[in-house]
């Protein structure tokens, strides 16, 4: 699978290269201006077609009328005020960066890596949102079967980029933050756990942190700020070299799906800001999430995003814990413990008086921090 999945990245490539692209905007070369083209096709697409996408899932009844269940394993439920909310808007978001990137992207095997990875996770998230809407249980796709997905998904682009000989040190070579050199070399095992986790992690701790308005899309605009400037250095020769981070080759086209992906998650947030029109569910949470963990990747910088998506990581790591704990002592006891009143931590907070905006903009900070010392990371090596 893997081999035929890496011819049909290079031939599509190749028949797409910049020179013979279709695009009409090919005439714009710099980096930036792309870039900044990128992000405003797709900001603009999402605030025109917003509105109609939102009646459109109206129109379908793709609303969320169930309450969600507490998991007697750990109580992550999520806040039940919000029925009859359409769900399902993450199409919005994947859609508005679909066009952005294929009309200002030079469409080399990164950037397929990445449109191919977007289409898998919006897949699986849009069939779980779908069997919950339609059986109105909150049950969806088995967490199992998820999980299988997105563990195929990633061993797919760990494969591909280690038979590829330009890409392998991608795979082979682990790079630390605060490090300037890989710390290990030709340790592929360990290479392809790490772009396992980066991709099944993110795109699940996302998904996790999406459970009040504006929230989980939020954090992810500021962590995609971040990797529109990691992803600018990896493909500039000169400004990899000065920052002394690993150079690759076509990364710097990433730095264009990454604005696709800034612009769409803003033109978002306008429709899912407090009181939410709109939830983006695990259509749009698991494909962003993925894309973080595979943009992560193709920089060689993956363990980054545990920094620049610290709140994700906090969200992931409180359901894990929470989880855990209460099997534990109900195994132990008989009778179940918590460690936080709910899970994910964001309604902790919420269960201790905070208020939902509250939440969220403190959240917010908390983002920007962990962004700023993932920045950090460039200057002390």
């Amino acid at each position: 699978m893997i081999y035929y999945l890496h011819e049909f990245i290079l031939e599509w490539a190749a028949g797409t290269a910049w020179e013979d692209s279709l695009s009409p905007l090919r005439v714009f070369r710099y980096i930036s201006v792309r870039s900044i083209g990128a992000a405003m096709t797709a900001l603009i697409f999402s605030w025109v077609f917003g509105p109609m996408v939102i009646r459109w899932l109206k129109d379908l009844k793709f609303r969320q009328y169930y309450a969600d269940k507490s998991e007697q394993a750990g109580g992550t439920v999520r806040v039940t005020d919000k029925r009859g909310t359409p769900t399902m808007g993450g199409v919005l978001i994947v859609l508005s960066m679909d066009l952005a990137v294929i009309l200002w992207a030079q469409l080399n095997p990164l950037i397929l890596l990445c449109l191919l990875s977007l289409i898998v996770l919006s897949a699986l998230g849009f069939y779980d949102d779908y069997l919950k809407v339609t059986k109105q249980d909150g049950e969806g796709v088995k967490s199992k079967v998820k999980l299988w997905v997105q563990l195929a998904l990633g061993c797919s682009v760990a494969g591909y980029l280690w038979i590829v000989p330009e890409t392998r040190p991608l795979v082979e070579d682990i790079m630390v933050p605060f490090f300037k050199a890989p710390i290990l070399e030709g340790a592929a095992l360990i290479g392809f756990g790490l772009v396992l986790t980066a991709i099944m992690g993110s795109s699940n701790a996302v998904n996790l942190t999406d459970g009040l308005d504006g929230l989980a899309i939020g954090c992810t605009i500021i962590v995609t700020s971040v990797f529109v400037a990691l992803t600018y250095i990896a493909g500039n020769i000169k400004w990899a070299t000065y920052l002394q981070v690993p150079y690759v080759t076509g990364a710097s086209e990433l730095t264009v799906f990454c604005a696709a992906m800034l612009g769409a998650s803003v033109g978002f947030l306008w429709y899912n800001c407090h009181p939410a029109q709109v939830f983006m569910g695990d259509t749009g949470s698991l494909a962003l999430g993925g894309a973080l963990g595979i943009m992560a990747v193709l920089i060689h910088q993956p363990l980054i995003l545990v920094i620049a998506g610290g709140v994700f990581v906090a969200e992931a790591l409180s359901v894990m814990l929470q989880v855990s704990y209460f099997k534990y002592h109900k195994r132990k006891t008989g009778v179940g413990k918590r460690i936080f009143l709910r899970a994910p931590i964001h309604h902790h907070f919420e269960q201790l008086g905070w208020k939902e905006t509250q939440v969220v903009t403190r959240f917010y900070i908390l983002t920007g921090l962990f962004a700023g010392l993932a920045l950090l990371t460039l200057k002390i090596r």
